[in-house]
């Protein structure tokens, strides 16, 4: 029996970031970084400070006790760091690289299943960000985001 569909949904996730175009030359990670990263990368179930990967909640779908709701929120974070000062350059394609991901979340005619995270979640969508940008040896700026999730199971 299902007891969740988190593990089901990052995987989809993770297949769907690494297959696009977009996202070629960004680097997707599987939960933390274990070294210092240059140039443009991407985590999923990571972001800098927290401690949880994903976030969730579950209830009864209805009377009978059969199905559950489950709502559940997968932490991530982007960014982008290059030599230089130019903050500017860093946070325009730090948002770039999420554009990529609310793009590949979207139904298209190559990704009818996308916004169902390839039918592991009944909906998935972009909810919450936090921008940062730091100059320390070059300019560096990095976007956490959330994307939320609900699933019958």
């Amino acid at each position: 029996m299902q007891t969740s569909r988190v593990p089901a949904a990052v995987d989809a996730f993770l297949a769907l970031l690494r297959a696009a175009d977009g996202l070629a030359n960004v680097r997707i990670l599987d939960g933390p970084p274990t070294t210092n990263l240059a140039d443009d990368w991407l985590s999923v179930g990571w972001q800098p400070g927290g401690d949880n990967a994903v976030t969730l909640t579950q209830a009864f779908a209805g009377a009978g006790a059969r199905q559950r709701d489950e709502d559940f929120s997968i932490h991530c974070y982007a960014e982008s760091r290059a030599g230089g000062t130019d903050l500017g350059a860093r946070r325009r394609r730090v948002f770039e690289i999420v554009g990529e991901v609310e793009t590949i979340l979207r139904a298209s005619d190559d990704r009818p299943e996308a916004p169902t995270l390839n039918g592991t979640v009944l909906w998935a969508h972009l909810t919450a960000g936090d921008l940062v940008q730091v100059q320390a040896e070059g300019a560096l700026a990095g976007l956490d985001f959330t994307l939320s999730c609900r699933a019958r199971i």
